[in-house]
């Protein structure tokens, strides 16, 4: 069973940092896209990130270019979003999401197997 368990989230100042953690496990994180999401109250669903080690595919949206940074570490099954430069439009539930059917690249649309969100309110 593929389980994702995203944490770091809480409250942020505008302007601060914070770095989330998604762990996964039950299937082979090398050789699949993993990124984040988020969705704020009222709003539609945007995807954020994703990282694909197997072929080295990656993706970051334009609203947290520059500001947002994916990661993994492989050993430890996990992928990180470093958040830097908050701002109070960023307050969302954040989910950590992965592909786990094999088709390749780095596409959020396409990450079909979520975790239970972590919530990122960040103040003015």
């Amino acid at each position: 069973e593929v389980q994702l368990v995203e944490s770091g989230g809480g409250l942020a100042q505008a302007g601060g940092s914070l770095t989330l953690s998604c762990a996964t496990s039950g299937f082979t994180f090398d050789d699949h896209a993993i990124g984040w999401l988020r969705q704020a109250p009222g709003k539609e669903r945007e995807g954020l990130s994703c990282i694909n080690n197997g072929d080295g595919s990656t993706y970051l949206s334009d609203s947290v270019k520059g500001r947002f940074t994916i990661s993994s570490d492989n050993a430890k099954n996990t992928v990180y979003l470093q958040m830097n430069s908050l701002k109070p439009e960023d307050t969302a539930v954040y989910y950590c999401a992965a592909e786990t059917l094999g088709i390749g690249g780095c596409d959020p649309g396409l990450l079909e197997v979520w975790g239970q969100g972590t919530l990122v309110t960040v103040s003015s």
